[in-house]
């Protein structure tokens, strides 16, 4: 086994896959003491999206890497290769551009895997308490284009690896519910009519002007600190 850390705590069980391009992978599961973060007395709302792959309630924004769009044209090229060798019945060639195919989507699931820990870490090693819209991606989708971008932003295992990090860490994750967060005007609480392509947010109540996704963090930061105080 080549391992990529040592092996810390008890080891209770060990499950042993291959995937699908002939690799072996050892996952152990061991029983190990928590270890709580110092805290920081600091909250954030976050509010998911296809425009950014996030933005914070402080303003920052994370950038959408768009992995299965970026290797979207190779997909095609190798996809379309495999079909004329299956084809023409060139099999040994099929098998190749199989393996191929194979790659490239292990490919894009290594990069979105390590962008979302990586994400999630910095996350739970910043703020006490982290607040998400409760959300079911595969029902937002309007179109074939649209799905495809959701399922490629992975925000559920995003979210995912930052309630286990925060479980661990002694931070604490809250999912609120998602309705009106991108109408409702942080500051004065007004509901503000929006299409999609809206990406300012401008309050004909108060007058606050800010960006759209900005403002839903901020609404989805208010309602979890809300629900914390039930």
């Amino acid at each position: 086994v080549v391992l990529h850390r040592p092996i810390e705590g008890t080891p209770k069980t060990i499950t042993l896959t291959r995937s699908r391009t002939g690799k072996w992978y050892a996952c152990f599961a061991c029983e190990v003491e928590p270890a709580s973060l110092p805290a920081t007395g600091r909250e954030v709302g976050v509010d998911v999206g296809l425009a950014s792959f996030a933005t914070l309630s402080n303003g920052e924004e994370i950038a959408n890497p768009r992995f299965y769009r970026r290797d979207e044209a190779d997909l095609k090229r190798v996809q379309q290769l495999k079909d004329a060798a299956k084809n023409a019945q060139r099999w040994d060639e099929h098998r190749r551009r199989k393996k191929a195919l194979a790659h490239i989507h292990e490919r894009i699931a290594n990069r979105r895997n390590d962008f979302a820990h990586k994400r999630s870490r910095e996350l739970v090693n910043c703020y006490q308490v982290i607040v998400f819209e409760q959300l079911a991606p595969m029902e937002m989708g309007r179109s074939r284009g649209m799905r495809k971008s959701i399922m490629d932003v992975a925000w559920s295992q995003f979210i995912s690896m930052t309630v286990a990090k925060a479980e661990e860490a002694g931070r604490r994750v809250v999912l609120v519910n998602p309705r009106d967060t991108s109408k409702m005007c942080s500051s004065c609480g007004k509901l503000v009519q929006k299409t999609l392509s809206d990406r300012t947010h401008t309050c004909p109540h108060c007058g606050l002007v800010m960006g759209r996704d900005h403002n839903a963090a901020l609404n989805i930061l208010h309602r979890g600190l809300q629900t914390l105080q039930l």
